[in-house]
């Protein structure tokens, strides 16, 4: 489980994390992902202000889910399902490809 990890870095630093966790996982394993998810365009949410924020004090950013989709595959993983929660998160089950 990553909570809160790939969004403080940058795309090849997060297909590298990924890597380490698909190359890590046994048969019919998953990895679990906990981060915000922004809305696709330019939607108000509140993961808006903190992308601002992750873009001038770190290398890394809030991502929608086709940006996490993309990390995935990179990764050698896809998407099995996202679970929406209560608060600004949601969790993103990633399965090997």
């Amino acid at each position: 489980m990553l909570k809160r990890i790939l969004h403080d870095w940058a795309d090849d630093t997060c297909v590298t994390i990924l890597k380490h966790c698909r190359r890590a996982m046994a048969a019919g394993g998953r990895v679990l992902v906990v981060d915000a998810l922004m809305p696709a365009g330019n939607t108000d949410h509140p993961s808006m202000s903190l992308d601002l924020c992750m873009l001038t004090v770190v290398p890394g950013r809030e991502r929608t889910e086709a940006e996490f989709d993309a990390l995935f595959q990179a990764a050698g993983l896809k998407i099995a399902r996202v679970i929406p929660t209560k608060n600004s998160v949601a969790i993103l089950e990633g399965i090997a490809a």
